[in-house]
């Protein structure tokens, strides 16, 4: 079995969703609700996470862990 990417916080909410769209549900429950939003494709997971204020390495440690 092919192990999926590592989700990092350089990539784009619009590569994280297309590799792994499960992942929109761990988004969701972070109060990111913007994921389907058109500038989710040029956004990083680093600048989404500031701009919701959340902590970056919570959440690509919880993104990392459902993949």
């Amino acid at each position: 079995m092919a192990k999926k990417k590592k989700i990092t916080k350089d990539m784009t909410i619009g590569e994280v969703l297309s590799t792994c769209p499960e992942l929109a549900e761990v988004f969701m429950g972070f109060g990111m609700h913007c994921i389907s939003c058109p500038v989710s494709q040029m956004e990083t997971v680093e600048e989404a996470s500031m701009v919701h204020g959340i902590d970056i390495n919570f959440l690509l440690k919880k993104l990392n862990e459902n993949i």
